[in-house]
């Protein structure tokens, strides 16, 4: 038995049953990481030693009858992009390639601290969560297990690829423009991005505040439900926190399908969706129709202008919450400079990467004098008609079924000097952040 082909339920299953120690489980993922990370790339920061004295402080307490959590012991990764008390939190990043964070984000507290999860380290994402192959990170390119020669999608593609490569047995990531979904597809694993608001964002560093949200990446459906489970619900410290109680999302899944009214946005299927991808989701229809579910075209005329909209409200976000990053107040410090203005220029020069710069000098433009009501606003605007057309299609159906990514996995390097093409990577994920809905990714051969 390979330790690290189970999922996170039967490793709990194990646990309680004795058949496996926390020890033995965290050893083989080590092993694993030892055995596969340089040639995928998926950790920016790893914790093997760090895991491994944890998980014998854990065994120490199990055997003396202490009830640490139901997850106790179990393994997890966490996307660079969450504070974490001790440890580097450098959002892959040459602006915080130094930074160490003083406090652990809310969710990071809550599997590391309340639910004594043990952290086998931090994942590689595109920097400041800005890309959706995981090229733009400042200290490697990750790469897809499934076939090296590719991206594994971005920006979460170090999670995505560690569950994957069964490095991790789950991991967490974080979405703003479908960073989760996109790698989890791209991958074979299954992604969520939970409804925004369900789960803190209090120690996550904002890239587009009011799109941004933690979610699971996990190797099965039960397991992204556990995983959402523990780390959804009201934080005082975060004020865009949803105010409901805790829920047990297992108690949601079921075997079957019948009576489910699943709707087929035609949009999301005609010019720029490779047939591949048609494919797929029309088989997958055919097996929903065979399982008793009712499966419906409609329609999101809205759909065409989620890509506009999007790329301005996050990118003028974006502009915003990186001001910070200034060499004085935060991140890297150039060395040369004559004057105040110098240590601006070349501090942000130096620290942030192609991308992020992109993405700054967009976003300071629409927020511009003479250019905020024509473009900003109005994005604001369309952004009401985006969530008004979801609730109308979700009023007659149950869910939406659309692609994740237009195109399969393509090549390393493939669309890096094209960033309107990689753009468009994101047209079928970026209407839900928009109308800040939840979206599932569950891959077709997991």
């Amino acid at each position: 038995m390979d330790i690290t082909d189970i999922t996170v339920h039967e490793l709990r299953d194990k646990i309680n049953e004795k058949e496996l120690t926390v020890t033995e489980i965290t050893k083989a993922y080590v092993d694993r990481i030892n055995e596969k990370e340089s040639k995928i790339g998926a950790f920016v920061t790893e914790l093997k030693e760090e895991a491994q004295e944890k998980a014998k402080q854990i065994e120490e307490k199990k055997d003396k009858g202490e009830f640490l959590g139901e997850y106790a012991g179990i393994p997890i990764g966490i996307k660079d992009n969450m504070c974490t008390k001790g440890i580097k939190t450098t959002c892959s990043s040459r602006m915080l390639e130094d930074f160490v964070s003083p406090y652990n984000g809310t969710v990071v507290d809550t599997v590391i601290n309340k639910e004594n999860m043990i952290n086998l380290g931090k994942l590689n994402m595109d920097e400041f969560a800005m890309g959706s192959s995981t090229e733009n990170s400042y200290f490697k390119k990750t790469k897809n297990p499934w076939d090296l020669s590719k991206v594994p999608g971005g920006s979460s593609g170090g999670s995505a690829v560690a569950v994957a490569a069964n490095m991790v047995p789950w991991a967490l990531g974080s979405d703003t423009g479908g960073s989760i979904r996109q790698p989890a597809s791209l991958c074979g694993v299954v992604g969520l991005k939970p409804t925004y608001g369900l789960v803190s964002r209090y120690g996550l560093v904002a890239f587009a505040s009011s799109l941004d949200q933690i979610g699971p990446i996990t190797k099965d459906v039960e397991d992204s439900a556990i995983l959402l489970s523990i780390i959804a619900g009201h934080d005082e410290k975060d004020t865009t926190s949803a105010d409901m109680p805790k829920k047990d999302y297992c108690s949601a899944l079921k075997n079957d399908v019948k009576g489910l009214k699943i709707g087929v946005p035609k949009e999301f299927f005609g010019e720029g969706i490779n047939e591949e991808v048609k494919t797929a989701l029309y088989k997958a229809m055919d097996e929903y129709k065979k399982l008793g579910a009712v499966v419906e075209e409609t329609s999101l005329d809205i759909a065409e202008y989620a890509l506009a909209t999007y790329y301005i409200i996050a990118c003028a976000e974006a502009s915003s919450n990186l001001g910070r990053f200034d060499g004085i107040r935060y991140g890297h410090r150039a060395k040369e400079y004559e004057n105040l203005k110098e240590l601006y220029v070349n501090s942000r020069s130096e620290g942030f990467g192609a991308e992020v710069k992109r993405r700054i000098i967009l976003g300071t433009y629409v927020l511009s004098s003479g250019y905020y009501d024509a473009y900003y606003k109005k994005a604001q605007k369309v952004r009401t008609l985006v969530k008004n057309e979801f609730a109308k299609n979700l009023a007659k159906y149950d869910i939406l079924l659309t692609p994740t990514s237009p195109i399969t996995a393509f090549k390393i390097g493939e669309k890096s000097e094209n960033p309107l093409e990689m753009y468009l990577s994101d047209i079928c994920t970026v209407s839900v952040n928009i109308a800040g809905l939840p979206r599932n990714i569950c891959s077709m051969w997991s």
